[in-house]
């Protein structure tokens, strides 16, 4: 189920964006937040449910502030928002069932790993035994153990990365915060990162996570939020929002050794609609991708053709917005 913001700002009954499991854990109503005369948020209302939530949208399109209003870190303009049925801003024991990675570091470079979450996890009431346990077990969730008495100044980007997701975990928190969490991390801290995250959202737990990747987010939930410039444009299933754009023509790249004897070989098919040719081969727009996907290989080894390359920008989040904003 697709829903989208009331388009009509007197509308008495306004549409509210709901995503995520039955547990509804976070409430929003009509959040704005303006920088000055610059926008963050504009009018988002929206009810999220348990599960693993993807937060969608370019840079710049306002998932930081969501977070940051969303976490109580700062203060809306306009609305409210609730966690678990208790208001967020200024509410510090909420702030306990509830962690947060941020984008930004923001680290005591001198520390170790193993000082920097302990010293987080006793911020949270956690007397010293307690808190050195938890942010070892913390750490070893991440998969830091043999550098967690390494000082941060001398962490990769990507050891940098999980040294601030075990801080957030390490008080075992029943929401978690997580802006961007791969940035900066290899193929192998990646994919630890994303199975972590689908672990943590098993159970009646709950995480927000944000990313301008696509296929990243399609490896942790279809369960998303898109955003552009500071609105929820869309919610729902990320499966439905492809089959919404394949609705329309889906452009596919083909770099091959022989491109207008490959390219003529399209024109045949009722699905394709248009044929440009391009420095490296030819562009074909077509209205049944998933067919023609499996029919330029076909016909490719059929008639000793090579593919060197195929590729298409409609597979990325910035064709899913250019649909939906049009």
């Amino acid at each position: 189920m697709m829903s989208a913001p009331s388009k009509s700002e007197d509308t008495k009954e306004r549409l509210v964006a709901r995503v995520g499991g039955e547990t509804l854990v976070i409430a929003a109503r009509r959040l704005s937040l303006w920088y000055g005369q610059v926008i963050g948020i504009n009018d988002i209302t929206i009810d999220i449910g348990n599960g693993v939530i993807g937060l969608l949208g370019p840079n710049g399109a306002g998932k930081s502030t969501l977070m940051k209003v969303l976490t109580g870190q700062l203060q809306p303009s306009t609305g409210a928002v609730s966690i678990f049925g208790q208001r967020v801003w200024n509410n510090a024991e909420l702030f306990a069932r509830v962690g947060f990675v941020p984008e930004q570091d923001a680290f005591y470079e001198e520390m170790t790993g193993r000082a920097f979450v302990t010293y987080l996890t006793r911020l949270q009431g956690f007397g010293k035994a307690d808190a050195a346990r938890l942010a070892d077990a913390a750490i070893e969730e991440v998969d830091l153990v043999g550098d967690r008495d390494r000082k941060i100044e001398e962490y990769s980007k990507g050891m940098r990365q999980r040294i601030k997701i075990a801080q957030a975990l390490a008080h075992k928190p029943d929401l978690l915060f997580m802006d961007e969490p791969l940035n900066g991390t290899d193929p192998v801290g990646r994919r630890h990162i994303i199975d972590l995250i689908r672990r943590f959202g098993e159970g009646n737990r709950t995480v927000i996570v944000s990313s301008h990747i696509l296929h990243e987010v399609e490896q942790m939930t279809s369960d998303i939020l898109l955003v552009n410039k500071g609105r929820v444009v869309a919610d729902g299933n990320i499966y439905r929002i492809r089959e919404m754009i394949d609705e329309h023509p889906h452009t596919i790249f083909v770099d091959c050794s022989e491109p207008r004897r490959f390219a003529a070989m399209f024109a045949a098919f009722a699905d394709v609609v248009r044929i440009e040719f391009t420095e490296a081969g030819f562009a074909l727009a077509t209205t049944e991708p998933d067919a023609c996907y499996s029919r330029i290989p076909a016909l490719a080894i059929e008639h000793g053709i090579v593919v060197r390359r195929m590729t298409s920008p409609d597979n990325n989040l910035m064709a899913v917005f250019n649909y939906l904003v049009r």
